[in-house]
């Protein structure tokens, strides 16, 4: 056990966080309020983004896709593209609330539940989460991942993209201490969340003992994201004898 571990006080605050920060999230993703960096860093920002969602749609998540952490719908309307259903789960019902509301889609279904502690009742042909795994604490990682790997039909496919670490604390943050950050809402009140920026080396490792064959990729300074596979049992045993 890490000598820093994420208490249970720690991820109910972040749930609440969340729930506080409603349609608000999206100020982030669109550079707006606090968010706006100005012209220059605002265009790198969505170039960096557009690379991304670009890499998500060749990717091509298809069939019933299970999508963690659905947020307010940003990455559900991508999803959509290629997806025959989308099941949604987040722990807040504001996020959702906001995410049904732009996303109106009879192909979406949505659960409100704890990431932590949910467990679906079949499994599914693709997975995404987007800015989820670096809320997840170091300690619970492998756990997660194969939790995740479970979750996926073999020969099934997983996407995700996060932050990567920056220079400079966000407009938000306030502090950063191990695994924690400190954030601050526009109406002033702080939260504690947990914020990991896993190095590449540490997801691909974390993922290849969860099963999973993985790329794991970074912009030129935002954003890492992953895209792979859980194997067909033939293909494992296949590496596994090269190895």
């Amino acid at each position: 056990m890490m000598n820093d571990a994420v208490s249970l006080q720690t991820l109910e605050e972040m749930k609440r966080y969340y729930q506080a920060c409603g349609s608000k999230y999206d100020e982030i993703i669109n550079c707006q309020g606090r968010y706006d960096q100005g012209p220059e860093l605002n265009a790198r920002w969505f170039a960096e983004w557009d690379e991304v969602v670009a890499q998500l749609h060749a990717f091509h998540l298809a069939g019933d896709v299970l999508e963690l952490a659905a947020g307010t719908g940003i990455w559900t309307q991508q999803l959509l593209r290629s997806a025959s259903t989308i099941t949604s789960v987040d722990a807040s019902a504001e996020m959702l609330t906001v995410n049904q509301a732009k996303v109106a889609s009879p192909r979406v279904t949505y659960v409100l539940a704890d990431l932590f502690s949910w467990q679906p009742e079949r499994v599914y042909d693709a997975l995404f989460f987007g800015f989820w795994l670096s809320h997840v604490p170091r300690e619970q990682l492998d756990t997660f991942l194969h939790s995740c790997w479970t979750w996926l039909r073999p020969g099934g496919k997983i996407f995700f993209v996060d932050d990567a670490v920056g220079p400079t604390l966000a407009p938000d943050t306030l502090s950063r201490s191990g695994q924690i950050e400190t954030r601050i809402l526009h109406d002033g009140r702080s939260f504690e969340i947990v914020k990991n920026y896993y190095e590449a080396g540490v997801l691909v490792a974390a993922c290849v003992r969860a099963g999973f064959d993985i790329v794991i990729r970074q912009t030129a300074t935002c954003l890492q994201y992953g895209f792979g596979t859980r194997p067909h049992a033939e293909e494992s045993n296949e590496q596994l004898s090269r190895r």
